[in-house]
């Protein structure tokens, strides 16, 4: 029988003034859709006192007002949204497909991976736009989600010496992950294309183009087609 959300949470003091809360200890469908859960109940529930959520694959990290609340007071009340997880329902998730122009200076660790992987770059294009990738949360920089469900056979390591600079709209692997960069920001991540659509912008109702719990795809276009739309 599969153990219910209260009994695979466990909670951490992270600081004087933040409390984790794990969903188990591995990354999987079912954590991820209770860190979801319980990120919508304390979103249109709000607990006084509560100052930042920043959920992670199977935990989230909730930051409070020490003068308003302590961790035993805080992990008391949220026990009690964890055990209604069960009967929380969650939106539809988008479907996001982002057009990505592969290789050349858009791409410049393609022909790399597609020799550490033994396969052609053309292969790797295609492993990679072929799947439906899952966004688990948003960090880093804003607007970047880590996005899971890479194909087994992309999975590649990071570079040894990060890049002090990634164009903005880059499209990168690393291990089983793969994301885009919204802003120009240094990389350890192997690039392996470009987008010339707008991952975070400050003139959108959703700053951030894709959300937790949303479903992305890939898809290859031309250098003529990425400058076309870059243009638009």
């Amino acid at each position: 029988m599969p153990k219910s959300a209260a009994d695979t949470t466990r909670f951490q003091h992270a600081s004087d003034q933040s409390l984790l809360i794990y969903f188990g200890h591995q990354i999987t469908l079912e954590a991820h859709d209770r860190v979801r859960k319980l990120l919508r109940l304390l979103e249109t529930e709000h607990i006084p006192g509560v100052r930042n959520l920043n959920p992670a694959y199977h935990s989230i990290l909730i930051k409070f007002d020490p003068l308003q609340r302590n961790h035993d007071e805080l992990e008391s009340i949220l026990r009690q949204y964890v055990e209604r997880l069960e009967n929380a329902r969650l939106p539809k998730p988008s479907e996001v497909e982002i057009p990505v122009c592969y290789g050349g200076e858009h791409g410049p660790d393609l022909n790399d991976v597609s020799a550490i992987l033994g396969m052609t770059p053309e292969r790797v294009i295609a492993l990679h736009s072929s799947s439906t990738y899952l966004v688990y949360f948003l960090g880093f920089v804003p607007g970047f989600a880590y996005l899971g469900g890479l194909p087994e056979a992309l999975v590649t390591p990071r570079l040894a010496t990060p890049r002090r600079k990634v164009p903005p709209g880059s499209v990168g692997i690393a291990g089983n992950q793969t994301g885009v960069y919204p802003f120009a920001t240094p990389g350890g991540w192997r690039l392996l294309g470009r987008t010339p659509v707008s991952m975070f912008r400050a003139d959108r109702n959703e700053l951030s183009l894709l959300s937790i719990g949303d479903r992305v795809r890939f898809r290859p276009i031309s250098p003529e087609q990425f400058t076309a739309l870059e243009r638009a």
